[in-house]
């Protein structure tokens, strides 16, 4: 009994961690919006890969998708901290205050 809910916990967490990688990537990364694994694979298949790779896709696209639909409301609420958006942030808040008080013409 005992090493058959054992086998049926190790294949069900070997499914959930070996499936739905685009969304588990997309999801470590900065903010993305929403469905940002299915769209990367979605973007995956459009382009131009080998069979091999999409394939693999094709094959993880129904559970990424799944993920990032339980995954949506934390999309649509969570805050972007990423070192990218960040600086992003800082480059348009100097533009902003460039546009506004523009910098010294420097003397020729």
């Amino acid at each position: 009994m005992m090493k058959k809910v054992v086998f049926k916990l190790a294949l069900l967490s070997g499914i959930v961690f070996l499936c739905s990688c685009s969304s588990v990537m997309s999801h470590t990364g900065g903010k993305e919006g929403v469905y940002p694994g299915t769209r990367a694979s979605s973007n995956m298949l459009s382009s131009n890969t080998n069979w091999g790779t999409k394939s693999l896709v094709l094959l993880d696209l129904p559970f990424t998708a799944i993920v990032d639909t339980v995954l949506l409301p934390w999309d649509m609420f969570r805050t972007d901290s990423s070192v990218k958006s960040r600086v992003e942030k800082s480059e348009k808040d100097s533009q902003a205050t460039n546009d506004v008080i523009p910098p010294a013409q420097m003397p020729q």
